[in-house]
């Protein structure tokens, strides 16, 4: 049976996220919550982040570090049953580094108990992600 508060929560985690509220998207995270970033993907090298905060120092750090700019589009909730959510989106960015930008096709499943997300896994673009960094 899906969980419509379910959705309030990722909906709450993403605007967080977009307005740079990092202390907020971190407290909606369990305290023990598995973070997998897609395999191929540069920040996997830490999977699985276990906790907030080896996902503030594991992932969005880095992503601070290495873009210009980072923002999430064209976000679709979709509501599933056990308590989970799939997000669609694309992640559009520029790297500081070359000044690259991305445009990347994204997934994002989440797991959620208690108001709180337990597990994460991205599925994106690796090939692109790869691409804009050389």
């Amino acid at each position: 049976m899906s969980n419509p508060e379910n959705l309030t929560v990722i909906t709450n985690l993403y605007d967080a996220f977009s307005k740079g509220d990092i202390p907020t998207v971190l407290s909606l995270l369990d305290p023990q919550v598995v973070w997998n970033e897609a395999e191929g993907n540069a920040y996997a090298d830490g999977n699985p982040y276990i906790g907030p905060n080896a996902v503030l120092e594991g992932v969005f750090s880095r992503v601070g570090n290495d873009y210009e700019y980072f923002n999430l589009a064209d976000i679709k909730l979709h509501d599933m049953s056990n308590n989970e959510v799939l997000a669609t989106l694309r992640y559009k960015g520029k790297l500081k580094k070359n000044g690259a930008l991305l445009d990347a096709q994204v997934a994002h499943h989440f797991s959620l108990r208690d108001g709180k997300v337990i597990t994460f896994q991205q599925y994106v673009d690796t090939k692109q992600l790869h691409d804009v960094n050389k």
